[in-house]
């Protein structure tokens, strides 16, 4: 048979609904060309290729056992091709009518190209700058890194990365095109041999570009046909954390091809947790303010409260400063802390009081056992005081703010099921709490769940919840499909993050609603049974006292571990460990929950292990993680103890 002219190659990931579209789209491409089309699929978990294999039967599909990444994926359909030329699609891709006879037109003009692409657009129009880019050479990646690209768009010298300072609507030869799009000749990959295998996902388009310009070829734009990309839709359904697997991907291009700038990787790598630090800072930069503003705020009223009993702001003896002010900083900001005000939830009048409570009690402590900072118990009252009424004011603005703006009131509400109970639940909601309710979407249990009479949109599979949550900002979650038992809750609570999002159990609007008083008076959530061990507070606590325990029993502690351990060597280790954080000192006895650390000792050690079934372990685990408390692990350390007596 004679062989096809294009081999579209696509590789497929979670996302069956975007993939049904992008083969139609193909489908109805006006082109007088012969195309095969293959597919492989990543191991995906939303029934991709059983869904769509019997609708699109002149389609190769090629299922994977497991996630092997774009550019493997790739390979394995370049091995599988026939075409003279190969284009790689992103299934979350339309394309035009007539783009796939430009794009073959172009290359059978232009033999000295080996790659190109044409011009990409998000769903609203717009034009997505990656689709045509410079390489990362280190300017182009530290304008790109510092932002100089940003401030400075139409600039040849700042903007090489992106190239802003182009014209969209013109054809020209380019450094990089993105792999959502990727026109190549079969000879380009026969000489590079293909993606590297180093990446996972992300740079890999670019190494390609990179490869094929080292051999000669040239990479074009073409702007006169264009695609619909829906950018980043595989990773909105997985658990793949994209920010890692992309500076993983610039590390790996830095050190393959400017391996003899060494200064550049290093600089390269600071940028990398300065961007990283400043994403952080700016997704916490409400909780941020508040502990700044309390800081500052307890400082201010120390200064206040020494003005008015003593008649100046700084009259305590010189060597009282700057002390003072850092020791009632350090104290505030752990009480907070150890109430649940910062980090873990959104912070509350009542905590806040809570903590600045226990600020003054143990202020008032630590005068009995330095004398000599025993100045006045009134300025330490008044300063308590002020304080409170300036955490209360904070708090009050920033919640009048919210209301204001409208982000307080909104509730982002997904629901996990797609049967008659969720589209109950959802016209009571629609219809009581139309302004405050944003139900997002759906959550499917099966891979093979569809909503058919109700026009909500499912997020994902319940497997990959917490990427879910965090990538559509979710707030409460309703759990409508009572086939998830408890194990299966339990396997859930294993691979959230710290919780802030409320979770319910309900098949109708006021089974919702008790659940949502019963959260707001406890604070706690009985749907997630791992609420305690994943607090904030208690996971400092934890990583404080395994860095104590450890540098004690490492140090001058060493011969405890020979009276209460049977093997001190290994016991050494894995103290070794603990002081690393890969272990805790008490913990699990196993990592079946896939949450918290294995321990050197646990529950089971308390017991005779060796008598002990898997369940048995299991539910002792479990137990420890349901009820933690630091006190807890006390009471493991002393009967551990005892038992060895």
């Amino acid at each position: 048979m004679e062989p096809p002219d294009i081999s579209i190659i696509i590789v497929n990931y979670n996302v069956k609904d975007f993939l049904y579209q992008c083969l139609k789209s193909i489908c109805e491409s006006s082109h007088s060309l012969k195309i095969e089309t293959i597919v492989i699929d990543n191991n995906s978990t939303d029934g991709s290729i059983d869904f769509l294999e019997p609708l699109f039967q002149n389609v190769k599909f090629i299922k994977l056992k497991e996630n092997i990444g774009f550019g493997n994926a790739n390979n394995i359909g370049f091995n599988q091709a026939k075409g003279k030329y190969y284009l790689l699609l992103n299934p979350d891709t339309v394309i035009g009518e007539k783009t796939i006879q430009i794009m073959f037109e172009y290359m059978e003009d232009h033999p000295e190209v080996g790659i190109s692409g044409c011009k990409v657009l998000n769903p609203d129009g717009t034009f997505q700058l990656s689709c045509r880019r410079g390489f990362p050479t280190p300017w182009a990646s530290f304008c790109k890194l510092f932002g100089l690209q940003k401030i400075f768009p139409e600039s040849k010298l700042f903007a090489q990365y992106n190239q802003t300072f182009r014209s969209i609507d013109e054809t020209y030869y380019i450094d990089s095109i993105m792999g959502a799009f990727m026109f190549i000749r079969k000879e380009v990959i026969e000489q590079i041999g293909g993606f590297d295998a180093d990446y996972f996902m992300y740079g890999e388009d670019i190494d390609l570009c990179y490869r094929s310009f080292k051999k000669g070829w040239k990479t074009a734009y073409v702007h006169t046909t264009s695609i619909f990309h829906y950018k980043g839709e595989s990773t909105k359904r997985s658990s793949i954390d994209e920010i890692k697997h992309f500076y993983e991907a610039m590390g790996i291009f830095a050190r393959k091809h400017y391996s003899r700038f060494i200064w550049f990787y290093l600089f390269l790598k600071i940028g990398i947790y300065i961007r990283s630090a400043l994403a952080y800072l700016n997704k916490n930069i409400r909780q941020i303010l508040i502990i700044f503003l309390d800081l500052l705020a307890i400082n201010l009223s120390l200064m206040l409260a020494t003005k008015i009993r003593f008649g100046e702001f700084l009259n305590f003896p010189d060597y009282a400063y700057p002390t003072v002010f850092i020791v009632i900083s350090i104290v505030l900001f752990v009480s907070m802390l150890l109430v649940g005000e910062y980090f873990e939830s959104k912070p509350t009048i009542r905590r806040a009081i809570f903590g600045l409570m226990i600020t003054f009690f143990f202020l008032s402590s630590l005068t009995y056992f330095f004398k000599e900072y025993a100045f006045s118990r009134g300025v330490l009252l008044m300063t308590i005081g002020f304080s409170v009424m300036s955490s209360v004011s904070f708090r009050i603005f920033f919640s009048i703010y919210d209301k204001t703006k409208g982000k307080d009131s909104e509730r982002r509400i997904a629901i996990i099921g797609i049967n008659q109970q969720s589209e109950n639940l959802i016209n009571s909601l629609q219809n009581i709490e139309s302004r405050n309710a944003n139900i997002v979407g759906l959550i499917s249990v099966n891979p093979d769940e569809k909503m058919s009479s109700f026009q909500i949109p499912v997020l994902g599979n319940i497997s990959f919840l917490d990427k879910i949550i965090k990538e559509y900002k979710i707030k409460e979650v309703i759990i409508t499909d009572q086939s998830i038992s408890n194990s299966d809750l339990v396997k859930i609570a294993s691979n959230l993050s710290l919780p802030t999002t409320r979770f319910h159990i309900a098949k109708e609007y006021e089974e919702l609603l008790a659940s949502r008083i019963i959260n707001e008076v406890t604070g706690s959530d009985s749907v997630v049974p791992f609420h305690q061990y994943k607090k904030f507070r208690n996971i400092l606590i934890k990583r404080i006292f395994d860095l104590f325990i450890s540098f004690f029993l490492l140090s001058i502690g060493f011969p405890i571990v020979y009276l209460l351990f049977e093997k001190p060597g290994e016991t050494f280790r894995k103290l070794w460990k603990v002081f690393l954080g890969k272990l805790s000192f008490v913990g699990l006895n196993n990592d079946f929950f896939s949450v918290g650390k294995q321990g050197l000792i646990s529950l089971v050690q308390i017991s005779n292990p060796e008598r002990l079934s898997e369940e048995t372990k299991n539910n002792l685990d479990k137990y420890y993680l349901e009820h933690y408390s630091f006190y807890l692990d006390i009471e493991i350390i002393l009967k551990f103890i005892t038992r060895l007596k």
